[in-house]
């Protein structure tokens, strides 16, 4: 990481005295060609220094260095260039630019503002996690508002725009959020995509997910940057097991931070902290970083990790992938939807030698426990 410069209330009342995570989408703050839209920015801003002003708290994750860095060096509009190497420059570019706007209009509105920028392994390492989780506090602490984006100019993963959803939700959970607040540029979570029935609904409120629930909102969304809504269901699923509730609303509605914060009705799509809880390191492994490889268990296998057991090599399938030991890797059932996710003990070849075997059978040192119980995470509604 590299860093510089609850309960809703009744309508009509600003909520006060709180933890808000509020993230903006790069459709939200670029225009058709990609640019830094500066006028939604100030309405953005202007929104969250009202939130402060009422005395809450807040982190900003925005989304758009990549759209934003794209017209600076002349590569406006809808088509990205394919390389890594050239994404990551344009993202060096763009975070400097929209940067600078947003410290130039929170000055104005009297706030100051420190740039964040984290990576996956700020949440998968202990050390690294808890040092991001004080500088965030400490910032909050000292009056400034953060604003945080993915660092995406060092990343060695592919850059996907959309990512800051889920960065969204694990920030909620490293300052303990009240509140997460995700901003796009649709009415919330509708009853299907609307680009393909223009009579679909608002959805005003998830208490629990299901399997279809992606489907029937949409997928991706735009090229130039929303991650579409099944990015922010995810998130907010996230948010939700660690016991945070989250609002999925218009970043062009009038009031729509302060609304979503007292808890209006219709402001967007709210969906409950879940009843059931995820320790950081589960969220950790089940949502902070990206799998590298498949394993296939049978029914057996299946029903023991669901009851907190190790995953051995006698309930192995099939593996798919090429990782290394200590990767994160997910676990379906044979034919059937992924349903864990853990760290291999070992390498995909390793596994692929020992799969199906007892351990009686195994060589000394062959692999006996694939991924242990510590290391995984039975995602929950799977």
């Amino acid at each position: 990481m590299t860093a510089e410069g609850g309960a809703t209330v009744d309508a009509g009342t600003r909520a006060a005295g709180r933890t808000i995570v509020a993230k903006i989408g790069t459709s939200s703050i670029t225009d058709a060609a990609g640019a830094i839209d500066r006028a939604s920015i100030e309405k953005f801003c202007s929104e969250v220094a009202d939130l402060r002003s009422h005395g809450n708290r807040v982190v900003v994750v925005t989304s758009g260095a990549i759209a934003a860095g794209l017209p600076e060096l002349g590569m406006g509009g809808d088509r990205r260039p394919a390389s890594m190497e050239t994404l990551q420059a344009v993202a060096t570019v763009g975070q400097s630019a929209l940067m600078g706007m947003y410290r130039e209009v929170f000055a104005r509105l009297g706030v100051v503002a420190g740039q964040v920028l984290l990576v996956p392994l700020d949440f998968v390492i202990r050390t690294q996690y808890v040092h991001a989780s004080s500088t965030l506090r400490r910032l909050l602490d000292l009056g400034v508002v953060p604003v945080v984006n993915e660092n995406d100019a060092v990343a060695d993963d592919e850059i996907r725009w959309g990512d800051n959803d889920r960065l969204a939700a694990l920030v909620a959970n490293l300052v303990q959020a009240d509140l997460l607040v995700l901003l796009t540029d649709t009415a919330g979570v509708l009853t299907e995509d609307p680009r393909r029935n223009a009579s679909a609904s608002l959805i005003e409120e998830i208490v629990e997910f299901d399997q279809h629930l992606e489907s029937r909102a949409g997928g991706a969304g735009t090229q130039r940057g929303s991650g579409g809504m099944a990015s922010k269901l995810t998130a907010a699923r996230v948010a939700s097991l660690s016991g945070v509730p989250t609002v999925i609303a218009d970043a062009k509605r009038p009031d729509v931070l302060a609304d979503a914060a007292a808890g209006v009705a219709g402001v967007g799509t709210l969906v409950r902290a879940s009843a059931q809880r995820l320790p950081a390191r589960k969220l950790w492994i089940g949502f902070a970083v990206g799998a590298q490889g498949e394993i296939a268990v049978d029914s057996g296998a299946r029903a023991a990790l669901e009851r907190g057991k190790s995953l051995l090599a006698i309930g192995v399938r099939s593996v798919s992938g090429a990782f290394d030991a200590g990767a994160p890797v997910e676990v379906r059932e044979t034919d059937g939807e992924v349903f864990a996710k853990g760290l291999a003990r070992h390498s995909g070849d390793e596994l692929r030698t020992a799969a199906g075997r007892r351990r009686e059978d195994l060589p000394p040192g062959a692999p006996h426990v694939v991924i242990h119980a510590n290391d995984l995470v039975v995602l929950p509604n799977s």
